[in-house]
């Protein structure tokens, strides 16, 4: 029987998203991923946006992604650890997935010591300089209060408003997104700014959709997941070293 000691990170599959049809798709690629990972995973960690929008009210939540969840719990049940982190389209978990899943559920950053060696993982939205417009709106966004509220709105009025949103969002297009650089990728900027006073070993973010592999400081090892829309691109710690790879 092969051992399974490998941790998996992926992050911003943005299932859901307009077009439908192309979401649909990229379930089913992403369910050939997942299946492919079982045999020597012993856990997976969803870095932030694996939905375009998801929010849990006390008796319903989104529906569809029933080949994606019915996979999960494949994985949960065959004993693979589950770690979810909440995005900026995704923010909205709260008690399902972590009982149908036994998922762990991370709000914000995680950091973990494996094999002797420190990671920093955070979804990465609303970190690093500028977007200040964001930064407030995601303050609103977790307020307990402002999730009450939205709570109130039947179903079918909340998820459409929040449905229309995604026709909008940068997700729709299936545009690529460009490095900007080392001095312009504010995730970049921001792990500088975190190393002056802490050593990581390994700082991975999700949000960025760009996948990129930078060595900072000569020393630590920093990695964007990038997305599933047009590089589907995941990273894979096998005890010893960790790499960014591509699922064709």
């Amino acid at each position: 029987m092969q051992t399974r000691n490998k941790i998996y990170f992926a992050s911003d599959f943005h299932l859901g998203a307009y077009p439908l049809e192309k979401s649909e798709e990229r379930e089913k690629v992403i369910v050939q991923w997942l299946d492919s990972i079982k045999a020597d995973a012993a856990e997976l960690y969803l870095v932030g946006d694996i939905f375009d929008f998801w929010f849990e009210y006390a008796t319903v939540v989104p529906k569809g992604y029933i080949r994606f969840l019915g996979k999960l719990a494949e994985l949960a049940d065959l004993g693979i650890k589950l770690t979810f982190f909440k995005g900026n389209h995704d923010m909205w978990m709260f008690g399902y997935l972590k009982k149908e899943l036994n998922a762990r559920i991370v709000d914000n950053e995680l950091i973990l010591n494996l094999n002797g060696k420190s990671f920093y993982i955070h979804h990465g939205d609303g970190l690093g300089p500028g977007d200040a417009k964001y930064k407030f709106l995601k303050k609103f966004f977790r307020s307990s209060f402002c999730q009450w509220l939205f709570a109130r709105l039947h179903p079918n009025l909340g998820i459409g408003i929040a449905t229309r949103w995604s026709k909008h969002s940068r997700v729709s297009s299936n545009s690529p997104e460009t490095y900007l650089g080392e001095d312009k990728e504010w995730l970049i900027q921001y792990s500088k700014e975190i190393l002056q006073a802490q050593h990581y070993d390994h700082m991975i973010y999700g949000h960025r959709h760009v996948p990129y592999d930078i060595i900072l400081n000569g020393a630590t090892h920093v990695v964007n997941l990038g997305e599933w829309i047009n590089h589907r691109t995941y990273a894979v710690w096998d005890g010893e070293k960790l790499s960014l790879q591509k699922w064709n």
